[in-house]
């Protein structure tokens, strides 16, 4: 069973959505986001990232910068304007990138069932984001961070939204990445509906946002399960619709050898050949190096090897990273970075002949399948495992707790 919340939504007048709309506070670092914020008095990004409207060198913990959210949260709700919906409804979101389409549906889903596993997750999370996310909510008595959920597909849910979706949505634009975005509100028979098929959902899974979620179960906790605090607001999205691209890895040195070093180190163990940018199968590594790409192919997992340590992200840095480049843990090693798919391999490329990093390693998506069977088995995935595309935009439904 998967608890579905209809919920009465903060959100920005359709007239100012696409001004207001901004890009997920944790895809954009604090200098990006003051550069998008400067173009755009409405951004979103003034309340997710206050320490924009803060002095450059202002640490984005301090107690200034939540301040300053619950300042900039104010305005915004009066310049934008920004209202709040009469009745509790759900929402229909899509998503289109090109010729990829998405439809998800927003509502709100229980913290509880999140802390007892039945919304599952593949990743570790981190303390400090985790504080921050909580005051943030805390403090402005609201979730502004939107979650990205997945399910395997419903037949009754496609049904409802391929008939919702059919009408006039409550906004459509188009942003300066060129993705679209379309929002639909749902009430009344259709609203129940959604409830019913969702109760007969086996598990929820988290794509993206387990910072979010934590920290949405963290402030319930702390503001004693009052108001709204008992759920949190996500957005879910049928298995078959997903769409993950490469999380790729650059290291900024070679670990104190020559390139002639790294390279014998490298084909002692691996298989190294001419390739191209982009692997051509699962088990083969595009990497660039010495202004050229090669293939590596990667060792075979051994039979029963649990799926999480199969995963090419997760033999790269066994067979790889750890043993020739001295990567050590991933998730704190400062001379790893990680690169989203949608900047595609030019990046890559781009940072090694620029010298900031020394090699870099272009990889075959993670599927959904992985995901889910990891998650199922209560496993997890490796960091930076999954890039998925196209972003849902923060500002546009606000859950007030």
């Amino acid at each position: 069973m998967s608890q579905l919340f209809p919920f009465r939504a903060l959100r920005p007048a359709p007239a100012t959505a696409a001004r207001v709309a901004s890009v997920p506070y944790d895809v954009v670092n604090t200098e990006e986001a003051r550069a998008l914020a400067a173009k755009e008095p409405l951004s979103f990004l003034r309340v997710t990232r206050s320490e924009v409207d803060l002095p450059a060198d202002t640490n984005p913990y301090d107690d200034r910068v939540y301040a300053q959210a619950v300042t900039n949260f104010t305005a915004l709700k009066a310049a934008a304007p920004m209202v709040t919906d009469d009745a509790p409804s759900l929402y229909f979101y899509r998503l289109t990138m090109g010729a990829h389409v998405q439809i998800g549906l927003a509502g709100c889903f229980s913290v509880d069932e999140y802390d007892r596993g039945l919304i599952k997750k593949h990743e570790k999370t981190r303390k400090d984001k985790e504080d921050d996310r909580t005051r943030h909510i805390t403090e402005l008595r609201a979730q502004t961070g939107v979650v990205f959920l997945t399910y395997r597909e419903s037949a009754d849910v496609n049904a409802i939204a391929n008939r919702v979706v059919a009408g006039a949505p409550l906004y459509r634009f188009t942003a300066n990445d060129q993705i679209s975005h379309e929002l639909w509100r749902v009430t009344g028979a259709d609203a129940a509906a959604l409830v019913a098929a969702f109760a007969k959902l086996p598990a929820l899974y988290i794509a993206d946002g387990h910072h979010r979620a934590a920290s949405a179960s963290r402030a319930q906790t702390a503001l004693k399960g009052s108001g709204e605090s008992k759920t949190f607001i996500a957005v879910a999205f049928p298995d078959t619709q997903m769409l993950i691209l490469p999380y790729n890895r650059v290291v900024k040195d070679l670990a104190g050898q020559t390139p002639d070093q790294f390279l014998s180190a490298l084909k002692a163990r691996v298989k190294v050949s001419p390739g191209s940018p982009v692997p051509p199968k699962a088990g083969t590594v595009s990497m660039f190096f010495g202004g050229a790409w090669h293939f590596i192919e990667l060792p075979r997992a051994a039979p029963g090897t649990p799926r999480d340590e199969s995963l090419d992200v997760a033999v790269l840095q066994s067979a790889v990273l750890e043993p020739v480049l001295k990567v050590g843990d991933p998730r704190s090693d400062k001379r790893i970075d990680f690169v989203g798919g949608a900047r595609g391999t030019a990046e890559l490329e781009k940072l090694v002949t620029s010298g900031k990093a020394a090699v870099a390693f272009s990889l075959v998506p993670t599927t959904i399948d992985d995901l889910m069977t990891i998650a199922d088995a209560g496993g997890i995935m490796p960091p930076k495992s999954t890039w998925f595309e196209p972003k849902l935009r923060d500002g546009l439904l606000v859950h007030v707790i």
